[in-house]
């Protein structure tokens, strides 16, 4: 059995053509969705990140600005540039861009933004209308992969579905968003005993923890959909050996790196029913979501 390949690059342009349409009316009522993105610091990866979300703002016609500040930047100064965004009419969306220097206080950064434009879904406020199944802004990934589940359609009523991984921005929320859709949620961690077996006990399970190939043959029940939110650069030949295909394998050789979720894709998909590869997966999800979230933002100003 090889299990089917869930499609996000196609479910991403399915919410992209969806919100063309919308961004057109909001247009043509003279209101332009803008989203203002901070970014603290040098991190490349970071800064790949936040130039792919600028160009898909401009794809769809949504203004845009990034803001930013040295790695030196004090809090004060973070603070006062979410305060400036906070009071722009022409700003909808504001997006800080994670990790911040070791010297911001994260907490505090994320809690100034108005949750109205929280467009990230981190606000405590947000967070907690997501609790009480009244969301405004729901975390981008973990919203995208609800997305990408319902589009390819997995069943979530009655299932029992397992996230590994306790994270404010994908674990947390993702639990909440299936326990809402009616599936049995259990939350596994480091401390979680017996790791594998637990997650043998999944219809659903979603990789959430940061570490290449961790998710193995071992931890998948037979005929499950396993979603993959991991995002890892590796440049170990070894590992590469163990986790890419011949054709990735050979572009790593060439390239000396390449990207890999939590799964070890070669051996759960022929176990699984259905996966998310990466790249390709849920990663084109959380960018589309993020879109959204900023026209809703603009939509309801």
């Amino acid at each position: 059995m090889s299990a089917r390949l869930l499609d996000g690059i196609a479910s991403a342009e399915a919410i992209r053509d969806e919100l063309r349409a919308e961004i057109g009316r909001l247009l043509a009522a003279g209101r332009r969705p803008g989203l203002g993105v901070l970014l603290v610091g040098d991190d490349v990866a970071s800064a790949v990140y936040v130039r792919n979300k600028m160009k898909a703002c401009e794809e769809l016609g949504i203004h845009h600005e990034t803001l930013g500040l040295p790695a030196s930047a004090t809090s004060a100064q973070v603070l006062e540039q979410v305060r400036s965004l906070n009071q722009r009419s022409d700003i909808h969306g504001i997006l800080v861009q994670l990790p911040l220097p070791d010297q911001i206080d994260a907490s505090q950064v994320l809690d100034l933004v108005d949750p109205r434009k929280d467009v990230d879904g981190f606000h405590p406020e947000n967070v907690g209308l997501l609790v009480q199944k009244r969301p405004r802004f729901v975390a981008c990934t973990p919203a995208g992969v609800m997305e990408l589940l319902a589009r390819s359609g997995v069943e979530l009523a009655g299932c029992r579905a397992v996230v590994v991984g306790r994270s404010d921005i994908v674990g947390k929320p993702m639990a909440l968003l299936l326990l809402h859709a009616h599936a049995t949620v259990t939350v596994c961690h480091s401390r979680t005993r017996d790791l594998a077996a637990v997650c043998r006990e999944a219809d659903l399970l979603v990789a959430a923890i940061g570490r290449p190939g961790f998710v193995g043959r071992e931890h998948v029940k037979p005929g499950a959909v396993v979603v993959d939110v991991g995002i890892n650069r590796i440049e170990d030949p070894e590992l590469a050996r163990r986790l890419l295909d011949p054709g990735r394998l050979a572009a790593f050789e060439r390239r000396g790196q390449a990207l890999v979720g939590d799964v070890c894709l070669p051996e759960v998909r022929q176990i699984a029913s259905a996966v998310t590869p990466v790249p390709g997966g849920v990663g084109p999800l959380t960018i589309a979501l993020l879109l959204r979230n900023t026209v809703r933002a603009a939509a309801t100003a």
